[in-house]
């Protein structure tokens, strides 16, 4: 109950005397219930290692026992490894919780929110057409079982998905009727519309904080500091940007980033110009340049050059382009140049051969989509790079 209220302190303190009354009396149902629950809290503070751990434990209690209720394990399991950018490991967990709460013969409402992780899931790898079908499904099952209450979760991904697709009316519309206010600045910044974005978020965000609600505290800044960054403050981006990393380095947050698509890309390469966080930046620009755009459908024509409003849209409107982040030396040449140094003197400055600083320069002009030095430049500076 203190849970569903929001108090998460009080939660986690009544599942831990669960756990030690529950074990005490030898049930170990409840044990794994309790168990369960303080995972579901972990988890939601942002303490993923923590939270994983305890999901862990759940299946080692569990054993070979046929326990429906394990399920619940091995979705926050599937979430967690999610994040952390283990795909492979995070769909078997997700479909070993789907064939679970499946047993339950559909009179409990857990599968819904098995099959909206596994459309995320989907869209991470690129298969939009998957995604839509497994949203679809959850969206018939709730109607048909009366679990309406399950339908703003599957909205909330079907806004994603439409703004994929480049639908912004049908997800504004969507948004509105299920009441989704994140969803909603989600829709707003695919638009451009920053300023309406951040109305949005900031009492959120305040909410959040006041509540000591983590998870939905770091989901509210890191579209703060991308609305921030594309409406070109870029130093309050900058600064939202080194809070949002402060928190979610500890729990090795990965999809949270990556998921925000070109725009996240564009502001963690700035962030490395700046040297905010070497290392961590440098595990999520590397994460970046690994795979394709989350909304990516089939390649578009190379010829098909996007304009400078396609880059300026939401993550979740990039359709045709692949993420392309500076590497960490690309960011250091840029800078170089930026100073109005030679390639000779680059090469001299960085230790490196002429024609390995001509390399870098026809990296960072493909990637920004410049042709000479002045545009590379000019083009940094518009997306905040320097």
């Amino acid at each position: 109950a203190t849970y569903l209220q929001g108090d998460r302190a009080a939660s986690r303190q009544a599942y831990t005397e669960a756990i030690a009354l529950s074990q005490a009396s030898g049930d170990i149902f409840t044990t794994i219930l309790a168990t369960i629950g303080l995972g579901n809290v972990q988890e939601a503070e942002n303490q993923l290692h923590q939270a994983a751990e305890t999901y862990r434990r759940v299946l080692h209690l569990a054993g070979e026992q046929p326990l429906q209720i394990v399920h619940e394990a091995h979705l926050g399991l599937a979430r967690i490894l999610y994040e952390w950018n283990d795909l492979d490991a995070a769909e078997r967990h997700g479909e070993q919780s789907l064939q679970l709460a499946q047993q339950y013969d559909r009179v409990i409402d857990r599968f819904i929110l098995c099959e909206v992780f596994l459309a995320r899931l989907k869209q991470a790898r690129g298969d939009m057409t998957g995604m839509a079908a497994l949203l679809a499904q959850a969206a018939r099952s709730a109607r048909q079982q009366h679990f309406v209450h399950r339908l703003p979760e599957v909205a909330a991904a079907q806004v994603v998905l439409l703004l994929c697709q480049g639908d912004l009316a049908a997800a504004a519309h969507l948004a509105e009727t299920h009441k989704l206010a994140v969803s909603r600045a989600r829709v707003h910044l695919a638009q451009g519309d920053n300023a309406t974005t951040l109305a949005i978020l900031e009492p959120l965000r305040q909410q959040a904080e006041t509540r000591q609600w983590a998870d939905e505290r770091l989901k509210v800044m890191i579209l703060q500091a991308v609305a921030h960054h594309e409406h070109g403050n870029h130093d309050e981006a900058m600064q939202i940007l080194a809070d949002t990393l402060a928190l979610a380095a500890p729990g090795g947050f990965i999809r949270l980033f990556i998921d925000e698509g070109l725009p996240m890309a564009r502001l963690l390469s700035a962030a490395a110009m700046r040297e905010m966080m070497p290392d961590y930046i440098e595990e999520l620009l590397a994460a970046f340049a690994a795979e394709r755009a989350p909304c990516q459908e089939p390649a578009s024509p190379p010829s098909a050059q996007p304009s400078r409003a396609q880059w300026g849209q939401s993550p979740l409107a990039q359709q045709t382009l692949a993420i392309e982040p500076l590497s960490q030396r690309e960011l250091e040449v840029l800078r170089l140049i930026a100073q109005g140094l030679s390639n000779h003197e680059i090469g001299d400055r960085l230790f490196l051969a002429l024609d390995t600083v001509k390399g870098h320069n026809r990296r960072i002009f493909d990637k920004l989509q410049v042709q000479r030095r002045t545009e590379a430049v000019a083009r940094a500076r518009e997306w905040g790079l320097l």
